[in-house]
């Protein structure tokens, strides 16, 4: 669970990133969860835009993804939501403490 203070931290990290998967017609897959679980693993913090033909909103497939991958929802804005996970193997990001 990430605190205020964390979130917003991720946040501003976010800003300049690019969505590097889309989540279309199909919805949330097993393929989409496989491949997001991977990127997480290997970046941390990820931002995953939502098509507009999707029966999901974007609030939706944030929080689907995030059960299915085990990340934390940062921010939704729009179609577009970023999630994060701290990585096992070799963590890159570091937030700050929480009190």
């Amino acid at each position: 669970m990430l605190t205020s203070k964390q979130r917003a931290y991720l946040r501003s990290m976010s800003n300049g990133l690019d969505a590097i998967f889309q989540v279309g017609k199909n919805g949330v897959t097993p393929e989409l969860r496989d491949t997001v679980h991977n990127a997480l693993e290997a970046r941390e913090l990820i931002k995953v835009s939502v098509l507009d033909n999707n029966m999901l909103s974007a609030a939706e497939a944030a929080e689907l993804l995030g059960s299915r991958t085990g990340a934390d929802v940062v921010q939704v804005i729009g179609n577009k939501f970023v999630l994060f996970r701290q990585s096992k193997t070799k963590p890159v990001i570091e937030l700050p403490k929480s009190k």
